[in-house]
């Protein structure tokens, strides 16, 4: 009853009145007995959820065969007398809608072949491991478990070795000193978790250690709500640790974003020697898409680091020695005659301790300066989408791509509406090559769109660029932004 008001006039609600105690009078309410089902053609009560699937496939003409293949081969394991309840139970929810529901007016056409059905957060394990990952250390924390888990499960196949920490602190340490041996490493968290990460944040800037980090956000402060969606970390993953340095922050609208981005996360963490993000959140990390595939071609892994006899003078070899480009020759440790030596301490380019204020501006030149402007050459522009001259320009970064894009394609028949989305944010992307700007500041009006209260990358764009936007949508109760509410604020803005 709480969202009725929100079915299309198409919808209909699949429920079972006796397991709830209460039924409902509306041609939109479709009584299935679940459980009297499952009881009846199954044997067990939990079978429901297999009626349930079965029905849900009767009322919308699909395939049966498609869910009787699947409960065999899933179900496998647990016997022959289970998969065969489970296929009566599927077939008997699947009959009773197929005669009962003759109000659904809607039916999905056959598929030609199996599609990915993948989560946010697969997708970034899946990026870590086609990038090389071989470490992964973590403290379980919503909504970034499920990387970890995933991980876990193919730990054994990929030879990847997962740790469960016992507190964050420890997982970034892990992860730190497994990537000086010479191994791709990664950690993950939510803001919370990572907020204890800081200290290791700025030892790997200080020791240039490759790191990525999945910063997966939620609602907060403190606990806030641990299993709901915000966009509101952007900010804090820019900014935080004590010190200046260069960090890649990279932030997926989409599953295929979120595998391809962890992949350019490992890359430029290891070619220039600095911490990737990749900063997604709870929306995002938890939904599933459907997509036909991954191009793996696509995928970057090349090897950066030195090893053993590809040290030309290991007499000489100073890990932190001055480079045009502030990257020094990064040598594994215990695998020549070299030395490899750092501190957290300011170091001089043998990595020994120094005090000097010389050495000292000359660090922070080739760990800041050098490094930030090649990896601002890396970064890619936002997404454009929409009408070529738009009056109104949507912007957005990170999971609100779909929304906002379905935004534009329902209201380009009514204004000339385009989109740009980023997910690429930090170091914020050059007009080089394409001038974003220029679009924003020939509309009539431009918005921001974020899951948070205060507006972070509008505030971002304006110090980093200078524009303010004329408007912005902003949502923070934890939820994320639906077509038809965003539309509405559209149209608020718009008069």
């Amino acid at each position: 009853p709480r969202h009725r008001g929100e079915l299309a006039e198409d919808a209909i609600v699949a429920y079972d009145s006796s397991s709830l105690g209460q039924r409902y009078d509306h041609p939109q309410f479709l009584d299935i007995p679940f459980v009297e089902l499952a009881m009846e053609h199954g044997g067990e009560r939990i079978m429901a959820n297999t009626v349930a699937t079965g029905a849900i496939l009767g009322m919308l003409g699909m395939n049966l065969e498609v869910l009787l293949e699947t409960i065999g081969s899933t179900m496998r394991k647990k016997g022959d007398d289970v998969v065969e309840a489970n296929l009566k139970a599927a077939e008997a929810g699947y009959r009773f809608a197929e005669r009962e529901c003759l109000r659904c007016s809607f039916t999905l056409p056959p598929q030609a072949k199996p599609k990915m059905l993948i989560q946010g957060n697969e997708a970034i394990a899946l990026g870590a491991i086609a990038s090389g990952c071989k470490f992964y250390s973590a403290y379980p924390m919503t909504p970034s478990t499920g990387i970890m888990l995933y991980l876990a499960g193919k730990a054994k196949e990929y030879g990847i070795v997962v740790e469960q920490a016992e507190d964050e602190i420890s997982a970034i340490n892990m992860a730190l000193g497994a990537s000086f041996a010479g191994v791709r490493a990664m950690t993950g968290s939510s803001g919370g978790g990572f907020a204890l990460m800081v200290e290791g944040l700025s030892l790997a800037a200080m020791t240039e250690t490759p790191l990525v980090i999945a910063l997966a956000q939620r609602p907060a402060p403190a606990t806030g709500f641990p299993t709901r969606t915000e966009q509101a970390d952007l900010l804090f993953a820019i900014h935080t640790a004590h010190g200046e340095f260069p960090r890649v922050v990279l932030a997926p609208g989409t599953p295929e974003q979120a595998f391809f981005l962890t992949n350019k996360a490992f890359d430029l963490a290891e070619k220039y020697q600095v911490t990737s993000f990749i900063l997604t959140d709870q929306y995002l990390a938890d939904s599933q898409w459907t997509l036909e595939g991954i191009d793996l071609g696509q995928i970057e892994n090349k090897r950066y680091r030195l090893r053993g006899e590809e040290v030309a003078d290991p007499k000489s070899y100073r890990r932190h020695a001055f480079t045009e480009n502030g990257i020094s020759p990064f040598a594994l440790p215990g695998m020549g005659s070299y030395l490899v030596v750092t501190d957290s301490d300011e170091h001089d380019e043998e990595g020994h301790i120094v005090e000097d204020a010389h050495t000292r501006v000359r660090m922070v030149e080739k760990r800041l300066w050098r490094k930030l402007r090649k990896l601002q050459s890396e970064i890619r522009p936002p997404l454009f989408y929409g009408a070529a001259n738009p009056q109104v320009v949507l912007v957005g970064w990170g999971s609100t791509y779909g929304v906002i894009r379905e935004a534009v394609d329902a209201l380009s028949k009514e204004i000339g509406i385009a989109m740009l989305h980023f997910s690429e944010v930090y170091p914020f992307p050059s007009r080089e090559g394409f001038d974003y700007l220029r679009i924003l500041e020939r509309a009539e009006k431009s918005i921001c769109v974020e899951n948070n209260a205060t507006g972070q990358f509008a505030r971002l764009m304006r110090a980093e660029t200078g524009f303010q936007f004329s408007a912005g949508i902003n949502r923070y109760d934890g939820r994320p932004f639906t077509l038809d509410s965003l539309l509405g604020e559209i149209h608020e803005h718009l008069g």
